[in-house]
């Protein structure tokens, strides 16, 4: 018990739950971290979600350019937020643009006749790429992939390689668009599931490096010198290489990447496969989604986009299925429902559909809002974007922190964040002579774990301490004794807690003193 010496107050804190065990590692890397974060809340986003128009199916993939936000899925209308399915809303089939700013749909309305799962945005925001099942864009013949003038909305003429199955993943850099899927050729030459071709000209390019199965990710090193790719193949380029491979950019030769070891090989029991990547300065970030078993590797981990090693893993159970590097700190979407590898959450605690981690140490950070799933499958979010102080998800969920909204949403850096939980009035009782026992028990935050809470007697206050929390662990209770009061006197007490800009009262309570 410490006890803590206030004038005439004398505060006993007492705590009635333990941490995880990680509590102080993950409070630490979230210090450390949150030096470079906006003031009222943790991570580099609120936790919050800003108004956007919302769809009436999932959305597989979401890129940005300058202020738009292109998405594309199997929905065919979206609407406004708040209103239901046919209220106000509007027809888009498959590829939907977005104002960043507002959330509001622009007249940029291409008409696609199949399912769009991946998009990408070259990198100066004059192109968009979207790649897929359909086969007609516009009224122009489009085989799985088509390229868009973002100034105009218009297909660019004379861009049309021919892909004879799904495209799955696209990047796209200064000169060439990556394609990744299931496909096994382009324009008649064989390119199996992984293929590249020119930025300006849709020719098919050399680069040829194969995979045995689907791909669903693909990223550039910095430099432009390495392609990263992700999927279920257990070999590319000719090797055996299971799910994460790093692949020299101008001869597709498969390049060290010790950081792929740490993702089980192959079995009945398990196959996990990367479903997203990211690269960020010298690293590269890989997420998974493991079939067969609950247990099987669904986690995130982080490498040298240089060397390949391995920098930090979390082995947090729940297919991920997103991930996106803002700052600090890493954002993933999934259904994560067991995080007790990673010293978090244990299993039957509910989802966590959205999460950060620290880029630098790997541990979990403070932001906590969640989406409920939809649709057939677990996961919720399937897909994020980012025009660098903002994030735009898209999924398969219906709701958003409990706010109806559909298939897309999105989260910015707007002051303020969450406020804490409004707390509980206060225990009070005075069992001894010129003393009263007031106790109080921690409350939640979706995008802080560390608050202060200030301990007031009417408008004195009496006492300030600073309370670690997670919604996986039981509230711990702080005991403050007040000491030399005047017997018979009759004392309310309040908490008022506080995330640094938000601050949340308790209801006052009174007693008697004995």
């Amino acid at each position: 018990m410490k006890k803590v010496v206030l004038g005439a107050v004398t505060a006993a804190a007492v705590v009635a739950a333990a941490l995880v065990p990680s509590g102080p590692a993950v409070q630490a890397a979230t210090e450390a971290a949150a030096a470079s974060s906006p003031p009222g809340f943790g991570s580099a986003l609120s936790s919050v979600q800003q108004s956007s128009w919302q769809t009436n199916a999932s959305v597989n993939a979401v890129a940005v350019a300058g202020n738009l936000v292109f998405a594309g899925g199997l929905f065919t209308r979206v609407r406004p937020p708040g209103k239901a399915r046919g209220v106000g809303d509007a027809a888009r089939k498959y590829f939907a643009v977005f104002d960043r700013t507002t959330g509001v749909p622009t007249r940029f309305a291409p008409k696609v006749n199949g399912p769009v799962w991946s998009v990408a945005t070259s990198p100066d925001g004059r192109r968009v790429v979207i790649g897929g099942d359909f086969t007609v864009v516009d009224g122009v013949p489009r085989s799985r992939v088509a390229m868009f003038d973002v100034g105009t909305g218009k297909l660019v003429a004379g861009w049309d390689p021919v892909v004879n199955y799904r495209v799955a993943a696209l990047k796209v850099t200064g000169s060439t668009v990556y394609l990744g899927g299931s496909f096994g050729s382009v324009d008649k030459i064989a390119r199996s599931r992984v293929a590249a071709v020119g930025l300006s000209t849709g020719a098919v390019l050399p680069w040829n490096p194969g995979a045995n199965d689907d791909v669903h990710a693909i990223e550039v090193s910095a430099d432009g010198a390495r392609v990263f790719v992700g999927g279920g193949f257990t070999r590319i380029a000719g090797r055996d290489q299971h799910a994460l491979a790093m692949l020299n950019s101008t001869t597709g030769a498969l390049l060290s990447m010790p950081a792929a070891a740490a993702i089980p090989p192959r079995s009945e029991e398990c196959d996990s496969r990367v479903k997203d990547l990211e690269v960020q300065g010298d690293k590269v970030f890989a997420s998974n989604a493991g079939t067969n078993s609950m247990t099987c590797y669904d986690g995130v981990l982080a490498a040298n986009a240089t060397t390949g090693k391995l920098l930090w893993q979390s082995k947090c159970l729940g297919a991920t299925e997103a991930i996106k590097a803002i700052g600090n700190w890493l954002y993933k979407g999934s259904h994560a429902h067991d995080c007790s590898a990673d010293g978090a959450f244990p299993d039957k605690t509910g989802m966590h559909h959205l999460l950060v981690y620290s880029t630098i140490t790997g541990k979990l950070g403070p932001w906590f809002p969640n989406t409920k799933a939809g649709g057939t499958t677990l996961v919720g979010p399937l897909a994020f974007a980012s025009g660098g102080n903002d994030l735009w998800a898209g999924g398969d969920f219906t709701t958003v922190n409990g706010v109806p909204q559909e298939g897309l949403t999105r989260f910015t850096d707007v002051p303020g964040g969450a406020a804490p939980a409004r707390p509980a009035a206060p225990k009070v009782a005075s069992a001894r002579a010129n003393k009263v026992t007031v106790a109080f028990p921690t409350v939640l935050d979706r995008d802080n774990i560390t608050l202060t809470y200030l301990l007031y007697r009417g408008s004195t206050r009496i006492g300030s301490w600073s309370r670690t929390s997670y919604s996986w662990t039981k509230p711990t209770v702080t005991s403050v004794t007040d000491s030399g009061l005047t017997s018979g006197r009759t004392v309310s007490y309040h908490v008022e807690v506080s995330d640094g800009r938000n601050v949340r009262r308790s209801p006052a309570v009174s007693v008697r003193v004995r």
